[in-house]
């Protein structure tokens, strides 16, 4: 039977902890022979990422016991942390980062008990250390080549970063002298090289201040010698207003790389005359911003297929002739794949999921066409009936522009509100901004929908997925398209009596963060916000308050600080602290090195007195994107304790919020 109670106060079976435990997802996808590997999220094990293998017969383990972290800080976002290669006798190398110390280490599995991981890189106490990420191992060669990041002094800024091989005999892990340097430093950022089949060249991408990786990018070009050295490195593909997010090599020597040259990120290959030859032009996006290192959205197959991704606004897996053009797209239920595909002979592997079910590894046999699941499989925790409706929606914002959303109606089998009542509202901003909220299950949209509150992510102008023009509407303009997209969304729901004009709200990490707290000033439509790991003062974090991958990210967004210092004081909210009216929730990791605990201190120390009831949570040992079980639960109630208390809910299983003024 369904009762009747408020919006907000319905009872749930999925309570914060469940969320938390699910929060996540298996990443990393590789093979080192005939195993599958891959790096999975422990957040019960204060956040580390575990490195998982299955073997040819089905049998999975976790092969590394805490407290082994796989996860690379390479530009603070990471990317690929291991690899692994088979060695002459059969027995698999695994060369991984450990977090703690940031050393990458070769490990044995097979060695027998007692085998552990060794080292194969020294500690620096510059700055941030050394860093490794998206390492190959060749293991002809005895080396392991990948990215090097170096701090050469105390700022976030004092760091280089190079194509670097390491040694796997140990000799490396006490002498940064033994590290052979690959790549000649002219470039700021750079990815690790792909090899030719015939080892004769290598292929990478590379950028500079102040670009970010969707803005431009070029790929680099080398010769490689007998001895393992580049030489004649030049640009070949790309450019200042073109992304390149990946090369790669077809099986008989082709470069490929993927461009948005057309306004679309599309797969070309390079002809004979050195000109990018498209492999299937369409208006869809064939690729991703480059957050993080070794990220792959195509992967050739011996046979001369490629595996692609692609959609608009969504991803699937498909499979393309680049003779013919044909693609062919993997049946299944799932909407949204992961940049990480890996291949082994005729199959393709992935991590995908759905409205339905959370991340889980994929694998596609291209010869019968068929695809299942193969690792970390996804189970109902709760009867499904409690997991949210999706609906995929575009609305008008300013200018007649789109806005893309998905919106999650509150859904619960057991309760129905009464009477005419219309239900709380959140607006969902993503971070990024460069990013994009996909269409998946998440289980603390669930937390929130199954008690009677709606959610609508919002993948305003400035998200991926969508196209370069609607990309760059936030050019110069964050801080206004954004908050009125958002804005946009929220309004439209309630003009249309979807939600409760007096009871919407407004939240978001990182990026997100900053887009809630600049709607908290500029915007009259929220009852409340919860501002997570925020920016909050943009001169602070355009000078020396952030990680030096994104130093100079507000040239685009914002404009040169030199040029235009009044905008950097007009959009920031810690200048506008008296424009806020309503009760806001403050979220903080206190060792986040991208978003660091000063602004938000500082905006703190401004918002008191007042008279705004607010609340801050400060998480030791968290950093930028909380990962620790207890942390989420936490936040997620503490989030849920703000709605109740702002919107009138009468809830008994979350703690009181202790509010300043």
């Amino acid at each position: 039977m369904v009762s009747t109670a408020a919006y907000g106060s319905w009872p749930s079976p999925i309570d914060a902890a469940l969320a938390a435990a699910r929060d996540g997802r298996p990443d990393h996808v590789g093979f080192v022979g005939d195993d599958m590997w891959w790096t999975a999220p422990r957040p019960t094990e204060g956040g580390r990422r575990a490195l998982v293998r299955r073997r040819p017969d089905g049998t999975e383990e976790s092969v590394l016991p805490a407290p082994w972290n796989v996860r690379t800080r390479v530009i603070e976002y990471g990317g690929q942390p291991w690899a692994g290669a088979v060695r002459a006798d059969g027995s698999p190398l695994l060369v991984f980062s450990h977090f703690p110390d940031q050393r990458l280490y070769a490990y044995e599995p097979d060695a027998g008990p007692g085998a552990e991981p060794r080292p194969l890189t020294p500690v620096s106490a510059t700055g941030g250390g050394l860093r490794w990420a998206d390492p190959v191992v060749h293991a002809g060669r005895g080396e392991v080549w990948c990215v090097l990041e170096e701090f050469t002094g105390p700022a976030p800024t004092d760091v280089r970063r190079v194509i670097a091989a390491v040694p796997l005999d140990g000799s490396a892990a006490g002498d940064r002298g033994r590290v052979r340097e690959l790549s000649d430093g002219r470039h700021r950022f750079v990815t690790a090289p792909r090899l030719s089949p015939d080892g004769r060249q290598a292929a990478w991408i590379a950028w500079d201040h102040p670009r970010m990786p969707w803005d431009g990018t070029e790929v680099q070009l080398a010769e490689v010698t007998t001895d393992g050295t580049f030489q004649g490195a030049r640009t070949v593909a790309g450019g200042p207003e073109e992304s390149v997010p990946q090369v790669g090599w077809t099986a008989d020597g082709q470069l490929l790389h993927l461009s948005d040259r057309t306004g679309w990120w599309n797969l070309y290959r390079t002809g004979e005359d050195g000109l990018p030859v498209g492999l299937c032009p369409r208006p869809e996006e064939f690729g991703g911003p480059l957050w993080t290192l070794g990220q792959r959205w195509f992967q050739p197959l011996e046979n001369g297929l490629i595996a692609v991704l692609h959609g608009k606004g969504t991803s699937v897996l498909g499979i393309l002739d680049p003779d013919s053009g044909e693609l062919v797209d993997t049946a299944g239920p799932w909407t949204q794949w992961s940049p990480t595909l890996a291949v082994h002979g005729t199959r393709v592997v992935g991590v995908a999921a759905s409205p339905r079910s959370g991340p889980e590894v994929v694998e596609l046999d291209t010869c019968t066409g068929r695809a299942r699941v193969v690792g970390s499989p996804h189970d109902d925790p709760v009867d499904p009936a409690y997991y949210p409706e999706p609906q995929i929606r575009t609305f008008t914002g300013p200018d007649d522009r789109e806005i893309h959303a998905h919106v999650y109606p509150p859904h619960n089998p057991d309760r129905a509100a009464p009477g005419t009542e219309l239900p709380p509202y959140v607006v969902w901003a993503h971070g990024g901004p460069t990013g994009h909220a996909p269409l998946v299950l998440d289980l603390e949209i669930a937390y929130f929908t199954s008690r009677g509150i709606g959610v609508a992510e919002v993948n305003y102008g400035g998200s991926t997925g969508y196209g370069r023009e609607y990309r760059e509407r936030l050019r110069e303009q964050w801080g206004v398209v954004d908050v009125e997209d958002c804005a946009a969304v929220a309004r439209a729901l309630a003009e249309e009596g979807t939600a409760d004009p007096d009871r919407l709200a407004v939240r978001g990490g990182s990026a997100g963060g900053w887009t809630t707290a600049a709607s908290l000033v500029h915007s009259d439509v929220y009852a409340c916000g919860t501002i997570i790991y925020p920016i909050l003062d943009l001169t602070g974090w355009a000078t020396d308050e952030t990680h030096d991958f994104e130093s100079q990210y507000l040239n685009s967004l914002i404009g040169p600080l030199d040029e235009v210092p009044a905008r950097y004081r007009e959009r920031s909210p810690i200048e506008h602290v008296e424009k806020i009216t309503v009760p806001f929730l403050l979220l903080q990791g206190l060792d986040d090195v991208i978003c660091p605990p000063v602004q938000a201190e500082r905006f703190l120390a401004r918002m008191a007195g007042r008279g705004v009831p607010h609340v801050y949570l400060p998480f030791e040992g968290e950093g930028h994107g909380f990962r620790r079980a207890d942390t989420m639960i936490r936040a997620l109630e503490a989030e849920l304790a703000l709605y109740a208390h702002t919107f009138g809910i009468e809830r008994t299983d979350v703690p009181l919020l202790e509010f300043r003024k």
